[in-house]
């Protein structure tokens, strides 16, 4: 029991004076601080290299781990085999031009990309389909809103009004940056209240318990 207490209060400790000092640092111009922050900014490069080849092997274990299951096991192996063969092919032949990794990167990765963006528009459609219904007074503010800035930005907007963009325009900068501002708001004062109750110490779920 004592060595869990010491366990957590170890990181806490850690947390709350990394946290304090990366809070305070921003609020000073002194070349202690100045350097101090290049100097976090620099092991968070490195202890992101870290968690990165921890996410590599977890990939590895999990594909491995489904398909000796027989989950979705010609999936994971087209996986497994980009995973496998990506670096083999930037090792052995570079990344420069007219090599076997660009061609990869080229033929088969770029036109995936482009297929999962061009199914996000689909989605998008259905998204709004269902959420633009005149069912109410926003939503009919909203659909009339999405319309004029629709047609805005197409040929035919032109035959209806030539007014038509600068209205969009107005909706854009106005009422839109508006709303725009009052959410980047409330995910910055959400952001700060999180994170003073994890340097606090209220908020322990990283620590892989609920308590």
């Amino acid at each position: 029991m004592v060595g869990v207490l010491m366990g957590r209060r170890l990181p806490l400790a850690v947390c709350f004076v990394f946290g304090l000092v990366m809070f305070l640092q921003y609020f000073s111009e002194h070349p202690v601080a100045i350097n101090l922050n290049q100097t976090i900014l620099d092991y968070w490069q490195i202890v992101f290299a870290f968690t990165l080849i921890v996410g590599i092997f977890t990939y590895f274990k999990n594909n491995v781990t489904q398909i000796s299951r027989g989950s979705d096991r010609p999936f994971r192996l087209v996986g497994l085999a980009g995973f496998v063969s990506m670096p083999l092919l930037a090792l052995i032949w570079g990344i420069k031009a007219d090599t076997p990794f660009m061609w990869m990167f080229e033929n088969v990765q770029a036109p995936m990309q482009s297929t999962v963006f061009a199914l996000l528009a689909f989605f998008v459609a259905s998204a709004s389909f269902r959420g633009f219904r005149a069912r109410s007074l926003p939503a009919a503010v909203l659909l009339l809103s999405a319309l004029l800035m629709l047609l805005s930005r197409s040929n035919i907007g032109g035959f209806f009004s030539e007014g038509l963009p600068e209205i969009a325009n107005w909706i854009r900068d106005y009422p839109s940056m508006a709303a725009r501002r009052a959410i980047l708001i409330g995910i910055g004062l959400g952001s700060l209240t999180t994170s003073l109750r994890v340097i606090i110490g209220i908020e322990r779920t990283w620590l892989g318990g609920d308590k």
